[in-house]
């Protein structure tokens, strides 16, 4: 189960009654809600793995109109025509600014092949993946971290888990969460996916 961007889940007790777009599992939650007056549903951002907090009062045309305006920002955003170019190098937009070093540092990037300029591009780009990186890593323990308190607190090894999410011990975290519940445990390995991706990337290397 592969997360994407505006994706939520409904999880009516261990048991996933929804996925999609908010809408669709807004609508999916009430019409439960309105035939099992006793059942609790509790909606996660399959982003973030934070729990989203809905008002179902009324009818479905109520839940949906008062639903956050989360669509069509990006879209908006999209739409904004680019700044034109300026003179110079247009396909790289190479900008020109001044770089204070050590000479040792200069002596060593004059030393690099395609000279200081390209060597300087080289590492800001490799620091940057990295960078990008651990923030996935980061934001993919956390999402799995918020799911996994609100769903999984009173599950068999849920302290466990949560540390082998967090020191990356990917066989670990899936033989301790092997006993939850199938729904619960597969979205909380769904979520935790992509902190355990670069491990497999740096093994297949």
């Amino acid at each position: 189960m592969s997360q994407s961007a505006g994706t939520y889940v409904a999880f009516d007790r261990d048991r996933l009654v929804a996925a999609g777009k908010l809408p669709e599992v807004a609508r999916a939650t009430k019409e439960l809600l309105d035939r099992r007056k006793d059942t609790s549903v509790l909606i996660f951002d399959g982003v973030t793995g934070a729990a989203v907090d809905l008002d179902f009062r009324g009818t479905v045309g109520d839940v949906l109109a008062r639903l956050p305006a989360n669509t069509g920002t990006q879209a908006a955003a999209d739409a904004v025509p680019a700044a034109p170019r300026g003179p110079g190098r247009p396909k790289l937009g190479v900008v020109a600014r001044e770089v204070t070093l050590l000479p040792r540092h200069w002596e060593w990037l004059a030393r690099q092949p395609g000279g200081a300029s390209v060597a300087l591009r080289r590492l800001v780009e490799e620091a940057r993946r990295s960078g990008e990186e651990r923030d996935r890593i980061r934001q993919a323990q956390d999402a799995a971290y918020r799911f996994m308190s609100a769903m999984a607190g009173d599950k068999p090894h849920y302290e466990d888990a949560i540390r082998a999410l967090f020191a990356n011990e990917r066989t670990r975290f899936e033989a301790l969460i092997a006993g939850w519940p199938a729904d619960v445990r597969d979205y909380a390995r769904s979520l935790a996916e992509t902190a355990f991706r670069h491990e497999t990337v740096m093994c297949s290397g």
